[in-house]
C-alpha cells in the first residue's frame, strides 16, 4: 500500500509541475540579430584565419615579414608588452 502511495505522489508532483509550467507567462523577450553577425556581410574571405600573424590588406603575414605601404616599411614582430593569444604587431622599420 505504501508503494502505491509513493507512486501516486510522484505522478501527482509530475503532473502539477507541468500544469505550473503552462501557467507561468513566458518572458516575452525577443532579440533581433541581423544576419551579418553570422556571415561575412557579403564580403568574401580570401585568407584563412591565422592564430599568430599580422594582417594587412586582408592578407596574413608571419613573424618577420616586411611590407612597404605608403612609403613606410613595416615589419611583423612580437609584442613583448602584450599578453594575448596573438602577440604579433606591425612595427615601423627605420631605413
Amino acid at each position: 500500500m505504501t508503494r502505491f502511495r509513493w507512486i501516486a505522489a510522484v505522478v501527482l508532483v509530475a503532473a502539477s509541475g507541468s500544469v505550473l509550467a503552462e501557467r507561468l507567462p513566458s518572458p516575452g523577450v525577443e532579440v533581433n540579430i541581423p544576419p551579418e553577425v553570422f556571415s561575412s556581410g557579403g564580403q568574401t574571405q580570401t585568407t584563412q584565419p591565422c592564430l599568430q600573424c599580422c594582417v594587412y590588406g586582408n592578407q596574413n603575414y608571419t613573424e618577420g615579414a616586411v611590407i612597404k605601404t605608403e612609403g613606410v616599411l613595416l615589419q611583423c614582430q612580437r609584442d613583448e608588452k602584450a599578453l594575448s593569444t596573438n602577440p604579433l604587431v606591425w612595427r615601423r622599420v627605420k631605413p
